[in-house]
């Protein structure tokens, strides 16, 4: 997921903060500052997730969400520093008894 949210005022910066964190909270992990991404091993998508997104989601802020299989991820490419870097696959799926 990609948002903007606003972050002119102590209260858009505060607000701002919180839905990261709530983000994270949620299981995601960040990419970059406005980017998100959290895997659903299903390939369906947790509709309590996305709805609690929108409940929490910042007056004035904006929310793109982005399905991806396995195999769209793993051709991305991520530069850091202008050298390509291999991306992580998909994390290791645990069973617990």
């Amino acid at each position: 997921m990609m948002f903007d949210l606003p972050v002119e005022t102590k209260k858009q910066r505060r607000e701002a903060t919180r839905f990261r964190n709530d983000l994270l909270d949620w299981g995601f992990c960040m990419v970059q500052f406005s980017v998100y991404v959290k895997y659903w091993p299903t390939g369906g998508q947790d509709h309590a997730t996305l709805r609690a997104i929108k409940t929490h989601l910042p007056e004035g802020g904006q929310v793109r969400v982005l399905a991806l299989t396995d195999r769209q991820w793993a051709t991305g490419l991520r530069f850091d520093n202008a050298k390509p870097r291999k991306e992580a696959g998909a994390p290791e799926q645990l069973m617990i008894f």
